[in-house]
Parts: structure tokens; C-alpha cells; sequence
């Protein structure tokens, strides 16, 4: 994967081409970002970039990547923007099969007993990147067919990982192992410090993270920072345009809903068919008008949409409430959104005022929260309900139409 194919990010691009013309790099980067925001397409476009031989034969070929005296003999100015993407190395990088590129993701047994590896897994690693590069660790762990299992980065993997990167490179010169997400890693990658404190010569870590928290601490300490901020608005929408073949005005309202993440604009655009505003204005009938049986009723529904189009009704939820508050600090008419849109906004600015919005919006994000955690539907939409309702018990209420 080139820099080209990676969706916006442009300011990160050139960050981390600077860092190999300048000689800076880290034998251990951290590349930490929200959902959606491409930073394992942006690891896996840096590792092809790192051994695309056009990148190194611009290089000097005594200087080293990793912190070293910088090399006066290039200017930054003549450093390439992007790898060549013709190159051999460039070609293998691209499908995935380059000798000096490892990958390291959380992984399940195959059958009990089983000490999965990555590699175990390598056929299906590459056919989800080629189909899904913009993919989250869930879409990865059902496809490869894991269902309620949880996926681990093992201690066996550690020890594959020390084996394969104690080895010399092949081609390049360089040996690069990218590991996805690393909150699935728990004590055993105490296994992996020594070789990340001394690594052999021209070796890098790039660990692809969503939640600094959960990363052991050992490791967050030991790593080189690059953060990788949500898409912009306007990336994600020319993104859809030419990769989805969209139009112009449901690329917009897509890409305003996705707050900044493409993977979850391609599951709003893949539920694109689904009267959401509809199910809303059921709802908050149900909570203000018509009662414990109707409410009793929706929440049966709801239950049964799956925990998917779950996420992405509360997502369309939260997006008509900001709507709302944009409506009242500033110019309606600004807004870039549908007329239906912007006319449910203002319904809801009657039912409720700015800090009982950003009530509401507070319990939908902790909803969505519980409900990636396989929580019981019905019970979190019942006990929703109760806490929209009581949010807004004290305005008078408009039914919304």
C-alpha cells in the first residue's frame, strides 16, 4: 500500500517521510488513533515506503534510519513523498508477502488445544486487508470466523516474533514488524522488551493502537509517539465519492456522520436503506407520548436489529442532536445537512434544551459503549428509555413528527 491509497492524513505523511530522511526514527513506534482513521493502512504504506527501492537508493547507504548522525548529502526536499510503487520490493510490500515485513494481530485456536500464531493466519490477514483496509478488530475477528471467542496476541507469538526478527533481513536491509492492535497483548509481551530495547541492527516496531490505555505499560514506555487524529470531514466525503461511487450530497450527510471515521461511514453507507429517523421518532413518542407499551414494544424491535445497525441507529441519534445544537449557537442555514435533517433538529430543540442534549448524547455514547461489549439489548434500551425520559421530564413536551 503507496501513501496515495491512505485516505487524507497528509501532514502525517510527510511527518514520517521527514523522520527517515532526517534519521530519526524510533526502533519502536506507537502509531495511536481513533477507529477509522487509516493508521494500519498508514503503517502498512510506511513499511512499503521504508523498503521501496526507489526510497532506498535516495538515501545514503551508510546512514541508518534509527537516530544516528543525519546525512547531510540529502536535502529533505528531495526525500520522495511517496514509494515508487513499481519496485520490486514495492509490489511484494503491496501483496503482503514481502520476506522483511512481519505482522503480528490477535488470533484464536483453531482447535482446542491450539497455539495460534499470526502466521496461522496469514491467507485470511491478507484477503482482509485487500477487502477491508479500513477494518476494525471486530470485522477482523469474525472473519475469521471467531464469533463469541475473544482474539489474543499470545505468548507463543511472542516468542515467533523474537525468532523471525532475530533473523537476518532477506532484501531490503531493513526487517519491520507491524503489530495490530497490541491492547490484546497482556503480560506475556514482557517477552518482547529486551528485543525492543536492543533490537538487532535496522529493526522496527510499528504497533498499530487505539487505546493507549490498555497497551502494557512495559511497551508504552519503550515506544516513539506519531498520532494519527480522525479523518476530516471533507477527506471522508471525497473518499466516498471516488472509492464508493456516491453522490455528491449522500457522501456529505455520510461523511458528517461518521465524526472522522471511514470505517464507520462505509457501515452507515452499507445501511444506507434504513428509515433511522423513522425509528427515532418512534421512539421518543414512545418515551413522551404513548407509553410503557408502545416503549415495550420498540425496545423489542430494537433488540433485534443486531448489534451493528444498534451502534449505528444510536451514531444517527447522536449526529441529529449536535445538528440541533448547531442549530441554536449559530446560523441554521450553515448547516451542511438535509432539509429533513435540519427540520428533526429543530423538533428536537423543543423538546429539549442545549444541556439536556449533551445529557442525551453522554448516555448514547455510553449505550454504544456497552453495546460493543455484548451487552443485553433489551435491557440497555430499557434502561435508556428511563434515562431519556427522566433527562426531559421537566420541559414541556412536543411530540416529534
Amino acid at each position: 500500500m503507496s501513501f496515495k491509497n491512505v485516505i487524507g492524513q497528509n501532514e502525517v505523511k510527510q511527518h514520517l517521510a521527514e523522520m527517515v530522511f532526517h534519521n530519526r526514527l524510533s526502533h519502536a513506534l506507537l502509531f495511536l488513533s481513533p477507529e477509522g482513521s487509516g493508521a494500519l493502512s498508514l503503517a502498512l504504506a510506511f513499511a512499503q515506503y521504508i523498503v521501496c527501492e526507489k526510497v532506498n537508493g535516495k538515501k545514503d547507504s551508510s546512514a541508518s534510519l534509527f537516530g544516528e548522525e543525519e546525512s547531510q548529502s540529502l536535502a529533505i526536499n528531495n526525500a520522495p513523498a511517496d514509494a515508487c510503487g513499481v519496485c520490486a520490493s514495492c509490489i511484494k510490500a503491496r501483496q503482503l508477502i514481502h520476506p522483511d515485513i512481519h505482522f503480528s494481530y490477535p488470533v484464536i485456536p483453531k482447535k482446542t488445544g491450539d497455539k495460534p500464531v499470526s502466521t496461522n493466519f496469514i491467507t485470511e490477514w491478507r484477503e482482509f486487508i485487500s477487502k477491508h483496509p479500513y477494518g476494525n478488530v471486530y470485522d477482523w475477528l469474525q472473519f475469521i470466523g471467531a464469533e463469541n471467542k475473544q482474539g489474543n496476541i499470545t505468548a507463543h507469538e511472542c516468542n515467533d516474533i523474537n525468532y523471525k526478527l532475530s533473523l537476518k533481513s532477506f532484501e531490503s536491509g531493513y526487517k519491520i514488524l507491524i503489530m495490530w492492535m497490541p491492547e490484546y497483548l497482556g503480560n506475556e509481551g514482557n517477552k518482547l522488551l529486551k528485543l525492543i530495547e536492543e533490537p538487532p541492527a535496522n529493526t522496527l516496531f510499528i504497533f498499530v493502537a487505539e487505546n493507549e490505555s490498555l497497551i502494557l505499560q512495559t511497551i508504552l514506555s519503550r515506544t516513539q509517539l506519531v498520532k494519527i487524529p480522525a479523518l476530516e470531514t471533507v477527506d471522508i466525503e471525497n473518499a466516498l465519492i471516488q472509492r464508493a461511487k456516491i453522490s455528491v450530497d449522500q457522501a456529505r450527510q455520510v461523511a458528517s456522520i461518521s465524526e472522522g471515521n471511514y470505517h464507520e461511514a462505509l457501515q452507515i453507507l452499507q445501511h444506507a436503506d434504513e428509515d433511522w429517523q423513522g425509528l427515532l421518532r418512534e421512539w421518543l413518542n414512545a418515551i413522551l407520548k404513548t407509553g410503557p407499551v408502545a416503549q415495550v414494544k420498540w425496545i423489542d424491535d430494537v433488540s433485534k436489529l443486531g448489534r451493528e445497525r444498534q451502534k449505528q441507529f444510536l451514531r444517527y441519534f447522536n449526529h441529529l442532536l449536535e445538528q440541533a445544537i448547531r442549530v441554536k449557537v449559530m446560523d441554521g442555514a450553515q448547516l451542511r445537512v438535509p432539509d429533513n435533517e435540519k427540520d428533526f433538529a429543530i423538533r428536537l430543540n423543543k423538546i429539549a434544551d442545549i444541556s439536556q442534549q449533551q445529557a442525551i448524547i453522554e448516555e448514547l455514547d455510553k449505550a454504544s459503549y456497552y453495546i460493543e461489549r455484548n451487552a443485553n439489548a433489551k435491557m440497555l434500551f430499557h434502561a435508556l428509555t428511563i434515562k431519556l425520559y427522566h433527562i426531559i421530564a421537566n420541559k414541556t413536551v412536543a411530540v416529534v413528527m
